[in-house]
C-alpha cells in the first residue's frame, strides 16, 4: 500500500479495481461496436491494397534508416498506416467522451471519489489497449498480403505502440474538452486528422519533401505525428529513433496535462466556456 493511496483514502487494490472497471467498460464498448473495428481496418487496408499496389512500380524507397536495403512502397507505408489506426482510434475515443458527456454518462464517472487525473489516465490506457488490438489485426492482414516485416516486429514495436497510442489518445481527450456538441465533432476531426496524417512521413520520406517543398517539409518536422510514425518505423526493425522517442514522450505529457487541466471542475476549459463542468 503506497503512502499516496493512504492519503487519498484508497488502497492500491482499489485503484486497480477502478482501472479494471474502466478498461472493461471500454472493451465491452469496442466488442459491441463491431463497425468501429471494421472501419478502423478499412482505411489503412484501402491504402495498402489499392494505393500501395498502384504506386509500387513508381514509388520505392532507397536505402535510408531503418531499412538496410531498397524497400517497396507498401513496406514503407505500413508504419504510417499503423499510426493512422491509432490516430483514428484516439479521435474515436474523444467522440465517445463527447457522447458520454451529452448523455450524462460521464457525470457518473467524474463524480467518483477517485482523483480526476486517475480516471482520465485510466480512460487513456483503455483507449490505447483497444488501438493495439486493432493494430495487431492490421499487421496480421498486412503480413498475409505479403508485406515483409521481421518475424519479431510486433514484440519490438509494442512499446512504441503504447507511447503513440497514449500521445494520440491524449490529443483526442484534449479535443473532447473543447467540443461541446456532438454535431461539431466531425468538423474538428477532419481539421485535425487529415492535416496530421498527410503532413507527416506516413506516406512519403521527408527528404523527398525537402527537395520539392521546403515549407511542407518544415511543417512535417513540426508535426508530432511524424515522430510517432518514425518511432513505430524504427522499432518494427528493432531500432530506436531517440529524437522521435523524446518528442513523443514530451508531447504526450503536454497533451495529457492539458486534458487534465481542461477537465478540472474548478478551472477547466468547459467551465470557462460556460459548460457547467465537464460532465
Amino acid at each position: 500500500m503506497s503512502d499516496f493511496a493512504l492519503r487519498r483514502g484508497f488502497t492500491v487494490g482499489q485503484y486497480l479495481i477502478c482501472l479494471r472497471g474502466i478498461m472493461w467498460r471500454e472493451a465491452l464498448r469496442f466488442v459491441h461496436q463491431r463497425e468501429r473495428f471494421v472501419s478502423a481496418l478499412v482505411r489503412p487496408l484501402v491504402w495498402l491494397f489499392i494505393f500501395a499496389a498502384g504506386f509500387r512500380q513508381i514509388l520505392g524507397v532507397s536505402i535510408i534508416p531503418p531499412y538496410d536495403t531498397y524497400v517497396l512502397y507498401e513496406v514503407y507505408v505500413t508504419p504510417g498506416l499503423i499510426a493512422m489506426i491509432q490516430l483514428f482510434n484516439g479521435m474515436q475515443s474523444s467522440l465517445s467522451m463527447v457522447y458520454d458527456r451529452e448523455m450524462g454518462n460521464m457525470r457518473m464517472l467524474l463524480v467518483s471519489p477517485f482523483p480526476r487525473w486517475f480516471l482520465l489516465v485510466s480512460k487513456l490506457l483503455a483507449s490505447t489497449a483497444v488501438s493495439i488490438l486493432q493494430v495487431a489485426a492490421f499487421l496480421l492482414v498486412a503480413t498475409l498480403w505479403g508485406v515483409d516485416l521481421p518475424p519479431w516486429s510486433f514484440l519490438t514495436v509494442l512499446p512504441a505502440l503504447v507511447l503513440c497510442g497514449l500521445m494520440l489518445g491524449a490529443l483526442g481527450m484534449l479535443l473532447s474538452s473543447l467540443i461541446k456538441q456532438l454535431e461539431n465533432f466531425a468538423g474538428v476531426m477532419n481539421f485535425v486528422i487529415f492535416p496530421m496524417f498527410f503532413a507527416s512521413s506516413a506516406l512519403y520520406p521527408l527528404w523527398l519533401l525537402q527537395q520539392s517543398s521546403p515549407v511542407v517539409y518544415y511543417v512535417c518536422r513540426l508535426n508530432p505525428f511524424t515522430y510517432g510514425v518514425e518511432l513505430i518505423r524504427f522499432t518494427l526493425y528493432g531500432k530506436l529513433d531517440v529524437t522521435a522517442l523524446i518528442v513523443v514522450v514530451a508531447v504526450t505529457v503536454v497533451f495529457m496535462a492539458g486534458a487534465i487541466l481542461a477537465y478540472d471542475p474548478s478551472r477547466g476549459l468547459l467551465v470557462r466556456r460556460g459548460g457547467g463542468g465537464p460532465a
